[in-house]
């Protein structure tokens, strides 16, 4: 029996090992792609292309950076400190842009501020102007405008984790402050904010993670960043040893980003629960106030969800009525689904035996394999595809070979053409989500459930499937859900390694919109958005104030999810 139960638990520490090494094994490859180049690749690109695209991601990241930490502080505190009407729907309202991927905001923006659309034509009209020439708004495509459209999309990163630390940092502390004449204004600025710090950085660096991953909003608004050099590098120039280069000195930077993080929080210390004492209560305010409030609390809404998805189903409808559902809509959804459906399968399956792992055999291996599973997440789409072009790239070729020669036929691209390559990409990515939801999941669960199931003889992988499963489909079902729609989204990987005459919803949508034919693209736009809002309905439910305030020692797994995502 012990045997058998050493040999089971061994097992769970194999795929562990195999999940990470199957993480990692891009990043591998994509070093070895960017020591292959010639030696004046890296001066030419020092020269020419880096300067300009790290400036660029630079002052983006600055400028998203700043804003986010505004919104999503500002907004987090204007719901936790203050009571007024509307105050319970603008909580769950805030969450709302998470719906909305970047690109998307941003070529709805596009036309939305077009000089001859419909905004600046009814300023122009409310002014006496007749044409553009005589009066137009700044243009959007611009650094500032990119700014803008992220900041308003990317908030919530932000407000999700700064109001779960202001609703659990104990009353007591207010009332302290108060007693020794601290105003309640000053309360937010000398209590409340330094200790949401720790919340803030984390999301902040969440955002920025976003923002590095994003290649549409940015190439659309005519902004040259990284990713967006990486992309025209390789697809534009076929110079893949120098997209390989650009894409290693991204990682530098999203390694900068997280390094930063984890010094932000190097001193964040917990000395007791917010069970302890109660929250402290929120100012009521006037009516006028109040409404003056809401309407505050509502710009970031209205501009980052309510605006392009009124857009999008404005022009969806438009385009409906004009020429119905375009001929290959079905077979793009097909694919959006297919796709997204095995990765989720194959993400749930491998993450979730790397945080198992942890739980039958909690040793160095097996949480050294958790951490490294989870790293995919930290990097950008782009930089994961370049590496499995190479690693996959590099097997098609040789399995061809050895066919052609043994067998006398060709076997063609066996990952790269037939959707594999993206299903890795995909669950590489997004690892982190399902480990980390099964990994809170598990916490739940006592130990001593386990004792029990081995004292009557099960089996590690039988105590799993007759006890931990059926006491974490909850997380495990949420876990799922958060990695189909994160699929669903992703353009970057999707645009480098999806099969040829294959499109999915976010290629579509990205290339109607690069022809800028926008009518044709929103329909696949507002189903991406359609989509994208079943993950923020949950996320608004388990993050409501009484759920925070219950589960403050044990969340949930979608309360701590975004925690988790950037601690792996």
């Amino acid at each position: 029996m012990r045997k058998a139960t050493w040999r089971s638990g061994a097992l769970w520490l194999i795929v562990a090992g195999f999940t990470a090494f199957a993480v990692l094994l891009p990043f591998l490859a994509l070093a070895f792609e960017a020591l292959q180049g010639s030696e004046g690749l890296w001066g030419h690109l020092f020269s020419t292309i880096l300067p300009v695209a790290l400036r660029d991601t630079l002052i983006l990241l600055s400028g998203v950076g700043i804003f986010v930490a505004m919104l999503g502080t500002g907004a987090a505190w204007l719901v936790t400190a203050y009571d007024f009407p509307g105050r319970r729907t603008l909580e769950w309202a805030l969450l709302l842009p998470l719906a909305v991927p970047t690109y998307i905001v941003a070529y709805t923006y596009l036309d939305i501020l077009h000089p001859i659309g419909v905004v600046q034509g009814t300023i122009r009209t409310l002014l006496g102007y007749s044409s553009p020439r005589e009066f137009r708004l700044p243009d959007i495509r611009s650094m500032a405008g990119c700014i803008l459209v992220l900041s308003f999309v990317l908030y919530p990163y932000v407000y999700i984790a700064t109001r779960s630390m202001f609703l659990t940092q104990p009353g007591s502390l207010i009332e302290a402050a108060r007693t020794l004449g601290v105003s309640r204004r000053a309360v937010f600025w000398r209590v409340a904010l330094p200790l949401a710090r720790p919340a803030v950085a984390v999301g902040i660096s969440l955002a920025l993670m976003e923002t590095l991953n994003d290649i549409g909003a940015a190439e659309f608004l005519g902004v040259r960043t990284l990713t967006v050099s990486i992309y025209t590098t390789w697809i534009t120039r076929s110079d893949l040893p120098g997209a390989s280069q650009i894409a290693l000195s991204l990682l530098v930077v999203v390694m900068a980003i997280v390094a930063l993080e984890q010094y932000a929080r190097r001193r964040q210390r917990f000395a007791a629960g917010t069970r302890s004492g109660r929250s402290f209560d929120r100012q009521r305010v006037s009516l006028p106030v109040g409404l003056a409030l809401l309407g505050l609390g509502l710009i970031p809404v209205l501009i980052g969800f309510a605006g392009p998805a009124l857009y999008l189903a404005t022009e969806a409808y438009a385009r409906l009525g004009f020429a119905g559902i375009p001929p290959r809509f079905v077979s793009i959804v097909t694919a959006t689904v297919v796709f997204s459906a095995a990765a989720t399968l194959m993400t749930l399956a491998l993450g979730g035996a790397a945080a198992y792992a942890v739980r039958v055999r909690s040793c160095g291996f097996s949480t050294t394999a958790f951490r490294l599973s989870a790293v995919g997440y930290a990097a950008p789409g782009t930089v994961i595809a370049i590496g499995l072009v190479v690693v996959l790239g590099a097997f098609d070729r040789t399995a061809n070979a050895y066919a052609q020669s043994w067998f006398g036929f060709s076997t063609g691209l066996i990952f790269l053409g037939s959707g594999a390559a993206l299903v890795y990409a995909y669950s590489a990515r997004f690892m982190a989500i399902s480990s980390g939801g099964m990994a809170a999941a598990l916490s739940r669960i006592p130990h001593s459930l386990d004792e029990v199931s081995r004292t009557l003889g099960e089996s590690p992988s039988g105590t799993l499937r007759r006890v931990h499963l059926p006491l974490s489909k909850t997380g495990i079902a949420a876990a799922a859900l958060l990695v189909f729609v994160d699929c669903v989204k992703e353009l970057p990987a999707t645009l480098l390694l999806r099969p040829l005459n294959v499109e999915t919803l976010a290629t579509h949508l990205y290339g109607e919109a690069a022809r800028g034919t926008y009518e044709d693209a929103s329909i696949s736009a507002l189903a991406i958005v359609l989509i994208a809002m079943l993950p923020v309905v949950l996320l608004s439910r388990v993050g409501s104030e009484r759920n925070l305030r219950r589960d403050v020692l044990v969340p949930t797994p979608l309360e701590q999810l975004p925690l988790q995502q950037q601690a792996g």
